[in-house]
């Protein structure tokens, strides 16, 4: 019954330790998350900056894992790029250090179990408050009180009689063998766990009261660091090389820095205590930690270009066939640590490409109505094929992706933005469907021959010239919101394409009466009317755009 209780008692500290953890950083990251990771995309201008925003960010949502995949997520988005990416992930390994330093100065010093009941209540009544705000805040509090809850049930399971721990003395009495087990340990625990911060409170305490020996302690937080980098690895399935590099010198970061205290274990574990301010063995690991990041980050930091340069020979970079299948992967590392505002941002790059593509399409369908020769069929449909195609990859991909991120939990304001991208996404895809609709009709009349008068063709050229500015103020627009000015230009962009068709259908009607070709001036009608969908679809785009904050 004893090993049942304490099994019972392990489980249930364990789940307290890592749902304090999760609510604490789903908390803090509800609140103020998306600003977090705007300032995360933009705060990175040099190396220095970029360590200290990737160290603050961590710092403040206790996940290093959390950072780095939003760090990879921004470089597949075009947000950031590998060598602004190295300082902040850099900084994310020192930020994970605070969690130990909470451990081991709260943790230890004072009945901390007696507080974390009433700090658990007090979060609790904070979630009853409508305000969104609160209830945020209110889940960061329970998850702080949770997770110190943790910690105390961890400490009475790991307090045991030394008589009952011969066989752990005599696996730390092996030299070399009980190192490599510790970081074989460490790496394995800690990526089940999915956090290197949790797996330290628990080295932290086990070491607290005797039940492994420092120099084991210092092996599996050596070890843990490897482990921590499973949210990075995952994250990077389905990315682009670029991010996929950016998962590699994370994964190189931590094995370096840990292959390295290895080769050096004993002066360097010897240096930690020496610099140590107490011979607490509980500070003496957060000390461990926070000099084994800090040192690696500068030996590292100054080779960062070097770094970029060995990942990009070892990952290759992606094929250029990027026209032919489209892929987007909903990551999802399984620990709670994504937040919607770094999905949206995804989105909002994706719908940034969907437009660079319909304006190409838009571009070269323009090409045909000035052309209009054999070249164009040739060059230019096959192309316009392969491009509607991958809009409507791309048309079904990001559906299912905005269908996956609203069932997120998510404010109001964020499933507005993302019903309005849906709208968005479906009128870039009805706009790449009319470029090729027109684009066959361009191609039918130099297949037929059919002739229309110069200035009939003269009368066209502007009404596309029209509806080529309308696509190319939503290509500029795009993912922003308008202002009343650029709302009325939209406008007015719309009534001068609605105007000009009017005109258009008017003077083939003329030409009819006139005894001109039917067919000719029946597809010329249909050419015409093509393009005013085409600039519907955009001023129904500007709409939404209106609707956007």
């Amino acid at each position: 019954m004893t090993i049942v209780n304490s099994i019972l008692l392990l489980i249930g500290s364990l789940g307290e330790l890592l749902y304090g953890m999760r609510l604490m950083s789903d908390g803090v990251q509800k609140s103020a998350g998306e600003k977090l990771q705007r300032a995360l995309a933009k705060l990175t201008g040099n190396p220095l900056m970029g360590l200290i925003t990737g160290m603050l960010i961590t710092m403040i949502i206790q996940s290093s894992g959390a950072t780095t995949v939003m760090v990879i997520s921004f470089i597949n988005a075009g947000l950031l790029t590998l060598p602004q990416s190295v300082g902040v992930i850099f900084g994310a390994n020192i930020g994970t250090t605070i969690t130990a330093w909470i451990v081991s100065l709260f943790g230890f010093n004072f009945k901390i179990s007696t507080f974390a009941l009433p700090i658990f209540g007090l979060g609790f009544f904070l979630t009853l408050i409508k305000d969104s705000h609160s209830k945020n805040l209110g889940e960061a509090i329970m998850g702080f009180g949770l997770l110190f809850l943790g910690l105390s049930g961890l400490s009475d399971l790991f307090t045991f009689d030394a008589d009952h721990l011969t066989f752990l003395s005599k696996m730390q009495s092996w030299g070399v063998f009980s190192i490599l087990i510790g970081v074989i340990i460490g790496i394995v625990i800690t990526a089940l766990m999915h956090s290197s911060s949790a797996f330290s409170a628990i080295v932290i305490t086990m070491a607290y009261n005797g039940l492994i020996t420092w120099e084991s302690a210092c092996a599996m937080t050596l070890g843990s660091n490897i482990g921590s980098t499973i949210d990075a690895v995952l994250a990077s399935f389905g990315s682009c090389a670029e991010a996929r590099r950016s998962a590699l010198i994370h994964v190189f970061f931590n094995v370096f820095g840990t292959i390295l205290a290895l080769l050096f274990f004993k002066p360097f574990i010897n240096f930690v205590a020496w610099l140590s301010p107490s011979k607490n063995i509980a500070i003496q690991i957060s000390m461990l930690h926070t000099v084994f990041k800090t040192l690696n980050t500068l030996i590292l930091l100054p080779l960062r270009n070097q770094l970029v340069n060995l990942s990009r020979k070892l990952i290759k970079d992606d094929a250029i066939d990027s026209l032919k299948t489209y892929n987007l992967e909903f990551i999802d590392t399984g620990f709670g640590k994504e937040s919607t505002a770094m999905h949206i941002i995804r989105i909002e790059k994706e719908i940034a490409d969907m437009t660079d593509v319909v304006s190409d399409m838009f571009d070269n369908l323009q090409i045909g109505f000035i052309k209009r020769d054999d070249d164009f069929v040739k060059d230019n449909m096959v192309l316009l094929a392969t491009q509607e195609e991958y809009c409507d990859q791309m048309h079904e991909k990001l559906e299912q992706y905005i269908v996956k991120c609203q069932q997120l939990s998510i404010t109001a304001q964020q499933r507005t933005g993302l019903s309005i991208m849906v709208q968005i996404v479906d009128e870039l895809e009805a706009m790449s469907d009319q470029c090729y609709s027109t684009g066959i009709l361009v191609e039918r009349s130099i297949k037929k021959n059919m002739v229309f008068p110069m200035d009939d063709m003269e009368q066209l050229l502007p009404y596309i010239e029209l509806a080529r500015q309308f696509m190319q103020f939503i290509h500029i627009n795009i993912n922003k919101h308008l202002d009343p000015e650029k709302q009325a230009f939209a406008q007015e962009l719309e009534e001068q394409i609605d105007e000009y068709r009017k005109k258009l259908k008017k003077l083939a009607r003329k030409r009819l009466e006139e005894g001109a070709d039917v067919k000719s001036e029946l597809l010329y009608l249909d050419l015409a009317r093509h393009i005013e969908k085409i600039g519907d679809h955009a001023f129904t785009i500007s709409e939404l755009l209106v609707q956007t904050h």
